[in-house]
């Protein structure tokens, strides 16, 4: 499977030579952080087949697991870095129109 890999995440691997270690105690706290982000807990919801089937269809087109999709939206939507692509089009329509 090949993963896609973002912005941020292509410059961290083109610039990770440059990294340099951290001390003891920053590696400890940076840990405990990942440790907390690696907890997972299985939950049960029922959704629509039809919600379902688009999901699935999604997440072949993104190539990874319809269950990772989900987690990935929810993630977002907590994070507030889920955004509605049509809103954001039509603030830039009347920006641009505007001027």
């Amino acid at each position: 499977m090949k993963v896609k890999l973002d912005k941020y995440e292509r410059k961290i691997e083109r610039e990770a030579d440059s990294y340099q270690s951290i001390s003891k105690k920053e590696r400890a706290k940076l840990e405990g952080i990942l440790d907390k982000i690696r907890k997972t807990r299985n939950v049960n919801i029922r959704i629509s087949e039809s919600v379902l089937e688009q999901l699935k269809r999604r997440s072949q087109e993104e190539g990874i697991p319809y269950q990772t999709l989900i987690s990935s939206i929810l993630h977002k939507f907590v994070t507030d870095r889920l955004v509605d692509e049509k809103s954001i089009r039509r603030s830039m329509q009347l920006l641009s129109s505007a001027r």
